[in-house]
């Protein structure tokens, strides 16, 4: 994949740093290349629901995140991204010590880029167990 402008990867650290919502749930950005995202997440009690695990909606937030830096990061200068939607697969409960999100771009387009992401589940021992899989449409506007 081809970035469309060569400081992408600078404009998401700005834009992630924006994004009150990451802050405040103590999402991290992890991995920024063209076409490719990862944001981390530690498990806070605060975010789950009410069986202790992780918030179906957080899952989503980092999923969706993480889907529209990965369609950015091949977006040209000056231009925005927004997601047009997204379905989510919930596999199993989100259960681990850190949560990561790894979106990658699915096919990359002018207006509307299709981009998958993967959310997992990570315990003590570093093991991954895939939590959700989100596929999502994203849009750049001008």
């Amino acid at each position: 994949m081809h970035p469309r402008n060569p400081s992408f990867a600078e404009e998401i650290k700005q834009s992630f740093a924006k994004q009150t919502i990451m802050a405040l749930i103590g999402a991290e950005l992890h991995r920024v290349e063209p076409g490719l995202v990862e944001i981390t997440l530690p498990y806070r009690p605060d975010l789950a629901q009410q069986h202790g695990y992780l918030h179906a909606g957080i899952v989503t937030t980092i999923a969706d995140s993480a889907c529209g830096y990965a369609a950015y990061s091949l977006m040209p200068a000056k231009s925005e991204v927004l997601s047009v939607e997204f379905k989510v697969n919930l596999l199993r409960p989100a259960q681990g010590q850190t949560f990561l999100a790894v979106a990658e771009v699915i096919k990359p387009g002018k207006t509307l880029t299709v981009v998958r992401a993967d959310v997992f589940g990570i315990d003590h021992e570093g093991r991954r167990e895939l939590i959700a899989t989100m596929l999502g449409t994203m849009i750049c506007i001008r």
